[in-house]
């Protein structure tokens, strides 16, 4: 069965989610440290988790596998959830995969040291429409991908 795992806290994209899942009938688990609105829907569960430190990154790379969909924008759960075999796609509908996970590390890593020398640099982009439409267009892709892998699809 092919889930949908969100990493929850800041995901502009639920609404959507929601969408694409229910047209395609797959599960999705809204993770988080704190009670986030759902709708009621036998497809939708809700996972709080303790408000430990990466707690729900840790909930969501357990989880992972060939036939989930991660849906984050942290780099490194991107990373776990990649090595574990499942898809990965950022809310703004870039997907991460092997071949491009490391240069994001590599530049996350940068960023943060020039952050903790003191530059003053720009964060990301503002989320745009544009990021919203590919991020719809790559779940649904993943999904159709995804169910033509399993026995029968």
């Amino acid at each position: 069965m092919i889930a949908i795992l969100v990493d929850a806290d800041a995901c502009p994209v639920k609404e959507e989610i929601y969408r694409v899942a229910f047209r395609h009938e797959v599960t999705v688990k809204i993770v988080s440290n704190q009670r986030i609105r759902i709708p009621e829907h036998p497809l939708v569960e809700r996972m709080v988790v303790s408000d430990a430190f990466d707690a729900a990154d840790d909930w969501i790379a357990e989880q992972a596998g060939p036939a989930t969909i991660c849906i984050t924008a942290d780099i490194l759960l991107a990373d776990r959830c990649l090595k574990a075999g499942a898809s990965v796609i950022a809310p703004t509908g870039k997907p991460f995969t092997t071949a491009s996970i490391g240069s994001a590390i590599a530049t996350r890593a940068i960023m943060a040291d020039l952050r903790a020398g003191g530059d003053i640099i720009g964060g990301p982009a503002p989320f745009s429409k544009s990021d919203r439409s590919r991020f719809l267009s790559a779940l649904d892709e993943t999904i159709v991908r995804l169910k033509r892998q399993q026995p029968g699809g």
